[in-house]
């Protein structure tokens, strides 16, 4: 195997709204159709809730919340995309996952300069396929875990 192939990243593509988004292989667990989400009272508005997810009590977040995009109804290719970072374990609802890819390390360009676009803080990179373009998300910024704390009535500084 040589160096140029061991740079090669394996990607899960989703879509949100007709965009195409994609996270690391490394950093999902699994896709998940998606179930009854108990609602958890004083949580940010993207956080949809917990789901029980074979034992383990996993909190959702709705992406096109969370990249502030108008939600949309749940369809039969609504997926939960289940992502580790570090010791965290949190799903993504996305609007369909469909797509594995393997892309190399040097295909991935910085995130362009868009002015008005709400995910720009969540984008690490973007890459193109063909003629597909995908966004590159950034989980620890998604997943900042300062926002996705329980809100409490007084905020620490």
């Amino acid at each position: 195997m040589t160096e140029a192939a061991a740079a090669d990243l394996k990607l899960i593509v989703f879509q949100l709204k007709n965009k195409e988004y994609a996270i690391p292989v490394n950093q999902v667990r699994s896709i998940e159709k998606v179930q009854h989400i108990t609602r958890v009272p004083r949580t940010a508005g993207f956080v949809k809730g917990v789901i029980n997810l074979r034992g383990v009590v996993t909190p959702i977040i709705s992406l096109r919340s969370r990249f502030n995009l108008e939600e949309a109804e749940y369809t039969d290719q609504t997926r939960v995309i289940i992502s580790v970072l570090e010791d965290m374990e949190v799903g993504l609802i996305v609007d369909s996952a469909n797509d594995v890819i393997d892309v190399s390390a040097e295909s991935i360009e910085p995130p362009p300069e868009v002015v008005g676009a709400e995910e720009a803080d969540f984008i690490k990179g973007v890459t193109k396929i063909e003629k597909r373009l995908m966004i590159l998300i950034d989980l620890e910024k998604v997943l900042n875990p300062d926002e996705l704390a329980i809100q409490s009535g007084t905020e620490g500084m």
